[in-house]
């Protein structure tokens, strides 16, 4: 599994799965639970691949691998 993902694009994305996730406690009812998306770009982040990024063939990378 290659990296596909750079410096950047991981930051925005820690920033955008703790803004989601945060829903969990912000939101009442059952729309609460969409905050669970937020795990999503998490764990991209965390791996630093994103598979759209692969099907897509974008990589935001400046190396190839790690």
């Amino acid at each position: 599994m290659n990296t596909n993902i750079g410096a950047l694009d991981r930051v925005l994305r820690v920033i955008a799965g703790l803004v989601l996730l945060s829903l969990l406690f912000l939101l009442d009812g059952e729309a609460k639970w969409f905050g669970l998306i937020g795990i999503v770009p998490l764990a991209t982040a965390a791996m630093s691949w994103c598979p759209l990024y692969t099907l897509l063939g974008i990589r935001t990378c400046r190396t190839n691998g790690r």
